[in-house]
């Protein structure tokens, strides 16, 4: 078994390539939302890098309240954004764009139509003031959900009052823990905490965090009011829109979370960390394409994909101002979010181990009685005596055997055309039904759902051929040993020899009693010893005729048995090709297809 070992990178391009291919294999086997969600990623990644990657889109998003609009003006040094009591105060996204030569294809895909320019070194910067995510507007929740899913980088804006709310650790940041390389949190509005609070606040926050899978990412308190913490977030946000990788990690990002969710969907009968074992089948000709990229086989290298986690109810002793800074919640409180950190993640497939599919005993036996594979072999070795004795017996005997038809005539066989055999009964049609599902299952043996289905579908999918294809088998191998053999025209001379020897003699014997009647001379009568010729050649004839026949009977009784045997085993030999085109073929090509899923997701997912 020759195993593909992973890179130390695989590049966006690979993984973008592997997504759509996974997308692809999984059509009608994986749920429509999860593949089309798959190809949107690609089709999203496409288009954002045809945009200007020397703009990074950096969205400020967060709850109602959380003081974005005021972060956003600090940020940008104006303001732009209306900060005030009545909500919602951002109904529509904006942008602040800094150097915006050639941001415009960009912000035009993505959707912001109120746009300022800002002055300022920051060039490449596309700061976005979004609405709340938890606004009563649900136009407002959509425009959130709809730029989340595209910009580069994500601010998450938190106030003390409302950080540990289930709304947003459910619904945004947990979803997103593979997005964490382009992910930020702040902690706004420390000012409003009694100075020795803000660490303690933070320290929660950081475990809420851990819960959501999110330990390494920044957070940052930061005081929209006073300018506490502006200048750090804005030396991060400076770092990371100069790297000019902040769209790359997105997308990245985007593609191992859409593998995920195409894993998940595939529902593996090996549940933990551990990464489900398969083996592929023969290469693909186009995995040639992807050798490089592939990841395989150690678990402990396997690409981590996110697993979804339950839904945690929200959280009912949300901390207010007064208590928040009161250190962690006591044991037993429920945080939004009280998966441990670590658990919320399962392995990517690695090496696909898929069982080998052949054609069993079981099987053969079954297409076998099927098309009646007993009946004809023995309609073969009686047609061998039949044809046998027509061809090598006295005259009169085949004329005899002639009146009586060919057992192979009576089933219809003929060279190339099909049998009319009668169906199956109704224990061979059940056994033929348990054999394909005995095949099916033994081959989704260890596959998960739904591909184990779509496997023992496919071992079912062309039994409607298997009637008329067994005829034609059946109707072909028939006839080819049906031919005759070359001593049946020898032993038939001989046959009309002895013929001929009895009616000279016959008649010779007929001349000689005509002379006598007529009282006329007798010719000469040569004599075998004291038997006269005459009386030697009717009798000899007879004799002879009758051990030849015998002769002839009993080869062809030996003859009938051994052509047979040659049926029969050309029979199963052709009725083993049919099962392998039929049955075993469609089979491996739907594990060769899950198989290859298997590697794309890993790919995608590495």
């Amino acid at each position: 078994m020759k195993l593909l070992r992973r890179k130390a990178e695989v590049s966006l391009d690979a993984r973008l390539e592997a997504l759509a291919e996974a997308a692809g294999l999984a059509e009608g086997r994986l749920g429509h939302d999860t593949v089309e969600r798959a190809r949107a990623v690609v089709t999203r990644a496409g288009v954002r890098r045809g945009l200007s990657v020397d703009h990074t889109a950096v969205a400020l998003a967060g709850a109602t309240g959380s003081g974005k609009s005021s972060l956003f003006n600090a940020l940008s040094g104006t303001e732009l954004a209306t900060a005030g009591v009545t909500r919602p105060t951002t109904s529509k996204a904006q942008a602040a764009l800094w150097g915006p030569d050639g941001s415009g294809p960009l912000l035009d895909w993505l959707g912001v139509p109120v746009r300022h320019t800002v002055e300022g070194e920051r060039s490449g910067l596309i700061l976005l003031d979004l609405p709340d995510h938890d606004s009563i507007e649900l136009s407002h929740r959509e425009e959130v959900d709809r730029l989340v899913a595209v910009v580069d980088l994500l601010v998450w804006v938190l106030d003390p009052q409302k950080y540990a709310d289930a709304a947003v650790h459910e619904r945004y940041l947990r979803p997103l823990a593979r997005h964490r390389d382009v992910m930020v949190v702040v902690l706004n509005q420390v000012d409003r905490l009694p100075e020795h609070a803000v660490k303690r606040c933070l320290d929660d926050l950081r475990g809420l965090l851990e819960a959501d899978g999110l330990d390494d990412v920044p957070l940052l308190a930061v005081s929209a009011r006073t300018g506490a913490g502006i200048p750090e977030l804005r030396e991060l946000l400076d770092r990371k829109v100069s790297r000019r990788r902040a769209w790359s990690s997105r997308l990245a990002a985007d593609v191992a979370s859409s593998a995920a969710a195409l894993w998940a969907d595939t529902r593996p009968a090996v549940t933990g960390d551990a990464p489900v074992a398969v083996r592929a089948l023969a290469p693909t000709p186009d995995a040639r394409a992807l050798t490089a990229a592939r990841a395989s086989a150690p678990a402990e290298a396997a690409a981590r994909v996110p697993a979804p986690v339950e839904a945690t109810p929200s959280r009912a002793d949300a901390r207010t101002p007064e208590t928040a800074w009161q250190g962690p919640a006591p044991a037993g409180t429920a945080h939004a979010g009280t998966t441990p950190a670590g658990q919320d993640r399962a392995s990517a497939p690695g090496d696909v181990v898929v069982p080998e599919v052949t054609v069993s005993r079981a099987l053969t036996r079954a297409l076998a009685q099927a098309a009646g594979v007993p009946v004809v072999v023995d309609a073969v070795a009686k047609s061998h005596r039949h044809r046998s004795t027509a061809a090598t017996g006295w005259p009169v005997t085949r004329w005899l055997r002639k009146l009586r038809p060919d057992p192979l005539r009576r089933l219809h066989l003929a060279r190339g055309s099909r049998s009319s055999l009668p169906p199956a009964t109704a224990v061979q049609a059940s056994a033929l039904d348990t054999a394909l599902r005995d095949v099916g299952v033994a081959a989704s043996a260890g596959v998960p759902e739904p591909w184990a289905t779509a496997v023992r579908h496919a071992a079912r999918s062309r039994s409607g051929e298997l009637t008329d294809t067994l005829d034609r088998v059946v109707a072909t191998v028939s006839g080819g040993v049906s031919r005759a053999p070359r001593w049946w025209r020898v032993a038939g001379t001989a046959q009309w020899l002895t013929v001929a020897a009895m009616a000279a003699g016959a008649i010779w014997l007929l001349v000689v009693f005509g002379l006598d009647y007529l009282m006329l001379p007798r010719p000469f009568t040569p004599t075998l010893g004291r038997a006269p010729w005459p009386t030697v050649l009717l009798i000899g004839g007879a004799l002879l005729g009758v051990l030849i026949a015998l002769v002839c009977r009993a080869a062809a009784w030996l003859g009938g048995r051994r052509r047979a045997r040659r049926a029969a085993r050309a029979l199963r030999a052709r009725i083993e090709q049919v099962a392998a085109e039929l049955i075993v073929t469609p089979t491996r090509d739907e594990l060769s297809r899950y198989a290859r899923f298997a590697e794309c997701v890993t790919v995608a997912a590495s």
